[in-house]
Parts: C-alpha cells; structure tokens; sequence
C-alpha cells in the first residue's frame, strides 16, 4: 500500500473529529434540515469508515517460493518481475489547492453570518420575554403605561393640546 492511502485515511479521520457535529445539529430549525443533516453525516461516516479500513491496511506480501514451489520457477519469476515493474503513480492533488482559498473563505462568511444570527436569536427572545411579561391580553392600561411612559405622555399631550386624532 502506498503512503498516500495511508496518508489519506488518516487525514480523513482527523477530520472526522474535527467536525462539530452536534453543534451544528443544534443550529438547524426545520425537521427538512434535520434530516438532510443527519443523511449528510451518515454519508461522511461510511466515507471515513471506506477510508480508514480500504486504505490504512498494507496488502500482504507475496509469498514467491510458495507458487515457485507449485507453479515452476521460470514462470514465477516472470510473474516476479512484471509484479516488481509495476509503477503505481502517485496521487497529485491539484483540486484543493484551488477549491481552498474559496472554502476558507465561505467558512468566514459563514462565522459571520453566525454572529449575526445569534444577535438576531437575542433580540428575538428578549422581545419574546418582553410580550410574555408584557401579558398583552391581560393587560391593563395602567400597566401598559408604567412600562412605556413615554407612550402616556404622548396621549397626555394630545389630550392637554385637544387634538383628538382628525
């Protein structure tokens, strides 16, 4: 087995473990998401497992003298030899030096977009505690005009100024 299988199974399993997975799970809102989610990490899973056991075990070594003894030597070392020709070429990786830059640069994107979206999450449920505490239904106009005076000034004007709203 050549070392760039090896190579490429263990990169694969350190990516593996690199990725957040349930972090990301936490950030998916609709049960459609969910479920791509959870096909898309069974798919990299299986990928990692293919890796990990396809490539990270060295073949076994060929047993010459067993055939020579079987098969004939003339024949074996013919065998032998063109075995030993063999040049498997080496894996040059020319897309990820090309794709990476793009990547690096949607995982920015993406972390700001994140931020963004946990403000957004924060003034969402501070405005949601606000309407809970605010009991809009249940609500008096007193109460309402405690937490909002400026509200209560506004209409006290009106009123003093006589303007009724025509």
């Amino acid at each position: 087995m050549s070392g760039s299988g090896k190579k490429m199974a263990d990169m694969a399993v350190k990516a593996g473990k690199a990725i957040d997975w349930d972090g990301m799970a936490k950030m998916l809102v609709s049960e459609e998401a969910r479920k791509e989610f959870a096909t898309l990490r069974r798919t990299f899973e299986d990928v990692n497992h293919q890796l990990q056991t396809k490539f990270s075990q060295e073949p076994q070594p060929i047993d010459w003298e067993y055939y020579r003894k079987g098969i004939g030597s003339k024949v074996v070392d013919m065998y032998k030899e063109a075995y030993e020709s063999i040049e498997i070429p080496k894996y040059v990786d020319t897309v990820t030096p090309e794709y990476k830059p793009k990547f690096d640069a949607l995982v920015v994107e993406l972390k700001e977009a994140e931020k963004a979206s946990l403000k957004e999450s924060e003034r969402i449920e501070k405005e949601i505690a606000e309407l809970r505490e605010m009991k809009i239904s249940t609500m008096t106009a007193d109460e309402y005009f405690e937490k909002h005076p400026e509200v209560k000034q506004k209409f006290d004007d009106e009123i003093r100024n006589d303007y009724w709203g025509y």
